[in-house]
C-alpha cells in the first residue's frame, strides 16, 4: 500500500499578511509577526531639524515682551516714588493710544474705516468705566501694606510671562477664527488684577486712571500692535526689538544697575542660550515609528 507525502497530506499554510483591521488569521497567532515586521521601522521621521540662526530670530519675540513688562514695572516705580505726575502719566497714555491706532492703519492691509471705529467705540467705553471705577480702585487695598502689594504682583507678573501667548495676540479683529486660549485669558487676568494692586496705592482718582489706562493699553494691545509689526515686516520688527531692548535696558540702568545686569543676563539667555541649548539637544532626541503605532485612518472626502 503506497503512502503519501506530508506536503501532500497537509494543506499550504496562507501566508502571513499585515493588516490593520483584520482580525486573527488562521495559522498564525494573534501576536504573529514574521522577518517583514521591522522593514518599516522609521527613525526620527518627523523631527524639525532647526536652523540656530531661526530659533534666535524667533526668540527675540519673547525678549521684546519682556521689555515691555520690564517698561510696564518701571512706569510703576517711577510713579509709586512720585517721579511721574498724573499729567505726564495721561500724555504718555494719549501718546500710546495714538501711537498704536497709527501702526494698526499702516500695518494692516484689510483695516476699514469701520473696524476702526469699533476700535474707537470700543475704547471710548473701556476708558469711561476705568474713570468711573477709579474711585474703587483707589481704596481696594487700603489696609494692607505696600510691601505685601509687591509680594502679590510679583508673582501675579511672573505668571503672566508664563502663560503669555508669544506666537500671537491677546485680541484679535472682530469675525477671527482664532480666539485666544484659556492659558492667554489666565495670563491677562494677571496682569489686571497686578494692575488694579498698583494702582491701589496712589494717592488721587486721577493717578489710578492714568496708571490703569496705561497698564491695560500695553497688556490688552501692546501684543496686538507688535504681532501686526511682524506680520508687516520681519526686518521691522527686529529693527523695533532690538531698539526697544536698547531703551529698556538703559532706562533699567538708571534706576538699579544691578537690576541692569540681572535683565541683560535674561536676554542673553533667552536669545542665545536657549536656542543654542535647544539645537544642542536635538541631536539625543530618537524618535521610533513602525507598525506597531496606531493606525491612523484618512478619509478623502471629495465632491
Amino acid at each position: 500500500m503506497g503512502t503519501t507525502g506530508d506536503g501532500d497530506s497537509s494543506p499550504t499554510r496562507p501566508k502571513w499578511r499585515k493588516v490593520a483591521y483584520g482580525g486573527m488569521q488562521p495559522g498564525f497567532d494573534d501576536n504573529h509577526t514574521d522577518e517583514t515586521f521591522l522593514a518599516g521601522m522609521v527613525t526620527n521621521a518627523s523631527v524639525v531639524k532647526r536652523d540656530i540662526g531661526k530659533v534666535m530670530q524667533d526668540s527675540i519675540s519673547i525678549s521684546q515682551y519682556l521689555c515691555i513688562v520690564a517698561l510696564v514695572v518701571l512706569v510703576w516705580t517711577y510713579t509709586l516714588r512720585s517721579s511721574l505726575s498724573e499729567n505726564s502719566l495721561l500724555i504718555l497714555d494719549i501718546a500710546l493710544l495714538v501711537s498704536g491706532f497709527l501702526i494698526l492703519t499702516l500695518t494692516e492691509e484689510m483695516v476699514s474705516f469701520s473696524l476702526l471705529f469699533h476700535y474707537f467705540l470700543n475704547i471710548s467705553f473701556f476708558t469711561t468705566g476705568l474713570y468711573v471705577l477709579a474711585p474703587i480702585y483707589q481704596t481696594l487695598t487700603r489696609s494692607i501694606s505696600s510691601d505685601s502689594i509687591w509680594a502679590v504682583t510679583f508673582p501675579l507678573l511672573l505668571l503672566h510671562l508664563f502663560l503669555h501667548d508669544y506666537s500671537g495676540s491677546t485680541i484679535t479683529a472682530p469675525g477671527a477664527l482664532k480666539n485666544p486660549n484659556l492659558t492667554s485669558c489666565i495670563s491677562l487676568n494677571a496682569s489686571v488684577v497686578a494692575s488694579v494692586f498698583i494702582a491701589s496705592r496712589l494717592p488721587s482718582r486721577v493717578h489710578v486712571f492714568a496708571i490703569m489706562l496705561f497698564s491695560l493699553q500695553v497688556f490688552l494691545f501692546a501684543p496686538l500692535i507688535t504681532y501686526c509689526i511682524k506680520k508687516y515686516s520681519f526686518r521691522l520688527h527686529l529693527v523695533f526689538s532690538v531698539g526697544l531692548m536698547g531703551v529698556t535696558l538703559a532706562l533699567v540702568y538708571a534706576l538699579h544697575p544691578l537690576v541692569f545686569v540681572l535683565l541683560l543676563g535674561i536676554f542673553i539667555f533667552v536669545t542665545v542660550v536657549c536656542p543654542y541649548w535647544l539645537i544642542r539637544i536635538q541631536a539625543y532626541k530618537f524618535e521610533i515609528n513602525g507598525p506597531w503605532d496606531e493606525a491612523k485612518l484618512c478619509f478623502d472626502i471629495t465632491d
